[in-house]
């Protein structure tokens, strides 16, 4: 079967990549299949939060968890309808970059929260959403502009915090971290591939759901599960 069909010619550096009804269907389909889970996740840490930082760290990471996904899905909806409003479409593309922001901010918020940390490194429990509020301003302003330069801001988020987390004294968990991340990062090969590769960016929605889904299972076994609960140091 001849697999180009199913795809569209890759988008000049200037203009948006249109994808196909099947591509459509299926950008909907990868992220729309995990707004329950996710909003139920978000729900099960809350409830299995022992004191208040467990509880806004819960908050935060499943409102980012959940957000995601139905963002991206409604992006992805109102773009396959055709909707004539532009000016809709272009917000909803607008909230799909930014809610990236804010998602690896509440992903890493379980960890810099409930987990001791070196004496610098606890200024990242802040900083890593300064950098997501940054990262909302960039898209505000240059949206679409310089895809480089945003791809580019998404790594650097991704990956910066992430030397914090090294300084844990307690590093059970590390390797959920570390394999989750690679899905992120192998993902993001997909990101850019639309027009090159069918597909590509349900691929990249499977990446992510694939990485979301790791985190929380590391997240849910050993910061919320009683045997594995640990101290912040900020209470």
């Amino acid at each position: 079967m001849n697999l180009v069909r199913f795809m569209n010619n890759r988008a000049p550096a200037n203009k948006r990549y249109q994808p196909t009804e099947y591509e459509h269907a299926a950008n909907c389909a990868t992220h729309a299949l995990w707004i329950i889970p996710s909003i139920v996740g978000g729900v099960l840490l809350y409830f299995l939060s022992d004191d208040h930082w467990e509880e806004i760290a819960a908050y935060l990471y499943g409102a980012g968890l959940s957000s995601l996904f139905i963002i991206s899905t409604a992006f992805h909806t109102i773009t396959w309808k055709k909707s004539h409003l532009r000016s809709v479409e272009q917000c909803f593309h607008m909230c799909d970059r930014m809610v990236i922001y804010f998602f690896i901010a509440a992903s890493y918020t379980p960890w810099l929260t409930l987990r001791e940390l070196g004496p610098w490194a606890s200024h990242m429990r802040w900083v890593v959403w300064v950098m997501a509020s940054g990262g909302t301003a960039y898209v505000f302003f240059f949206h679409e502009r310089y895809k480089v330069v945003e791809l580019v801001c998404y790594t650097a988020m991704g990956v910066f915090p992430a030397m914090v987390i090294l300084s844990m004294a307690d590093r059970s968990g590390l390797c959920e971290l570390l394999v989750g991340g690679g899905c992120y990062v192998l993902g993001m090969v997909f990101f850019k591939s639309d027009g090159v590769v069918p597909f590509a960016h349900a691929i990249w929605h499977l990446f992510v759901a694939m990485g979301a889904g790791i985190h929380y299972y590391a997240i849910w076994k050993y910061l919320y599960t009683p045997v594995n609960q640990q101290t912040s140091t900020a209470r």
